[in-house]
């Protein structure tokens, strides 16, 4: 042992008040203990091995006692295996927090995810450095900058992605129907997240392309639908396409425009319970024809909002299976300013079908190759426009 004797005194005297603190909570009962630690575990093996690295590390003099203390969060919350629920720290939280209030952030502009332990694309933003850069949705991400992303959190890959405007990030590929991975090398910039737009394509149909689902999304809807009103518009094709889904309220208020008020929406699946969300508002599209486009970028919130228009209304779906994400995560601010994403429910469809893992299949399957992307062409709007000029 390389212990001085003044860090074994301090060490002993922690560790009598530790004992003696736990101790008297326990006597006075749970109720003035809010958080107490297990019984049942000892805790000292924790502190062993801080002591071990804090003696024996050869940067010793770089360690810093507060990023051991997230990285024992982090490993904690990884222990889970559970690819969405995720520990950052006060910096990271504070990062994230400006970024979905401005709606922007540098770096190459795509939503990531893991699936069947693998990192991949779930989509890239319309116009940004990844989607000029031909990436898609599916794409494996097998290294950044060199570094595998075997076993990489969702946080640790996506600020190895992120990074300056200007700056270079290095992204192995592999895409079904490859042979072998592809290197990119993408110039990172400033990314504008959109919220929606919409315009009149064959002087009838409104086509509706959300992009994901923030506070903003619905009081924007609430503009254009009136626009939509006012138009020629009979019927809408609704592009849900590399839509990484967002707030569940949100698609709830978007679903009350197309759905009866009462319909289900989403049955949130507990531990012990089921809570369902019904749709509710002017249900001013209730009879408005419509088909809508998904695809592997079609996650979470979209995949909700795709199924139960199908659903409730029997609408139809075009393009390909969508992501298959329908568990919901909690933030949890804790007392320094840090965050916990916890999974805490599974959401299932109004008919309680689960998409976790499944993603929601097409009635219509219509798939985009790289042949199409390169030549603009888009196949699956092409099949939404073919099929709801046939509706009445």
């Amino acid at each position: 042992m390389k212990f001085s004797f003044k860090k074994t005194l301090i060490f002993f005297l922690f560790s009598i008040l530790f004992i003696s603190s736990v101790s008297f909570a326990f006597y006075l009962g749970k109720s003035q203990c809010p958080i107490c630690p297990p019984q049942d575990l000892d805790f000292s093996l924790f502190w062993e091995a801080y002591y071990k690295l804090k003696e024996n590390f050869l940067e010793k003099e770089k360690i810093s006692d507060k990023d051991i203390l997230y990285g024992a969060i982090s490993g904690m919350v990884k222990s889970l295996g559970d690819p969405y629920s995720s520990f950052y720290n006060p910096k990271e939280t504070e990062r994230f927090i400006q970024e979905d209030i401005k709606g922007e952030y540098e770096g190459v502009g795509m939503y990531i995810g893991i699936r069947n332990n693998q990192l991949q694309v779930i989509s890239p933003l319309k116009g940004t450095p990844a989607y000029r850069a031909g990436l898609k949705a599916g794409d494996k991400i097998l290294a950044i900058n060199g570094t595998s992303t075997e076993g990489m959190s969702l946080e640790k890959a996506t600020s190895l992605i992120k990074g300056p405007k200007g700056t270079k990030v290095k992204l192995t590929i592999f895409r079904e129907g490859w042979e072998k991975p592809k290197e990119f090398i993408i110039e990172r910039a400033k990314i504008e997240i959109p919220t929606l737009e919409w315009e009149l394509k064959e002087k009838e149909i409104a086509y509706i392309h959300i992009y994901q689902f923030n506070e903003k999304t619905n009081k924007k809807f609430s503009k254009i639908a009136f626009e939509i009103l006012n138009s020629s518009a009979k019927k809408i094709i609704l592009d849900l396409r590399n839509n990484p889904g967002g707030l569940l309220n949100e698609v709830v208020k978007i679903s009350g425009w197309f759905l009866k008020s009462g319909d289900k929406v989403v049955i949130i699946k507990e531990k012990n319970k089921k809570e369902v969300k019904r749709a509710f508002g002017n249900e001013i599209f209730l009879n408005y024809p419509m088909v809508v486009l998904i695809n592997q970028g079609t996650a979470s919130g979209a995949e909700i909002l795709a199924a139960a228009l199908r659903e409730n209304r029997n609408v139809k779906l075009i393009g390909q299976t969508s992501f298959g994400k329908g568990s919901v995560q909690e933030p949890i601010r804790l007392s320094d300013g840090s965050l916990l994403k916890i999974t805490i429910a599974e959401w299932l469809t109004p008919n309680e079908n689960s998409i976790n893992n499944k993603g929601v299949k097409p009635d219509i399957e219509v798939k985009m190759t790289d042949e199409d992307f390169n030549k603009e062409r888009d196949p699956q709007l092409e099949k939404a426009l073919e099929i709801i000029k046939q509706m009445r």
